[in-house]
């Protein structure tokens, strides 16, 4: 699955265009690994890292969705890894 679209499907974008702007802009880390192209290939247990406001989001993938659901099931596509 794309990572812009994926990033939709977990809600931590309202669109997936904003997602794929902010790929291309920022430095988001895919299994340690600068990515910059909206189309990069995401699966399970891949860890991803980037900013999000004031904060530094690192997420391990655990699936991946078929829609853009509602919060609880767009919660069940990721877990957090604590930054501390």
């Amino acid at each position: 699955m794309r990572l812009d679209k994926w990033l939709w499907h977990a809600r931590f974008f309202k669109s997936r265009t904003l997602a794929a702007r902010y790929i291309e802009k920022s430095r988001c880390r895919l299994d340690g690994r600068i990515v910059s192209k909206p189309h990069a290939t995401v699966a399970p247990d891949m860890v991803l890292t980037f900013a999000l406001g004031p904060r530094v989001r690192v997420v391990r993938i655990v699936a991946l969705g078929e829609r853009r659901g509602p919060a609880p099931e767009a919660r069940a596509l990721y877990d957090e890894i604590d930054s501390a």
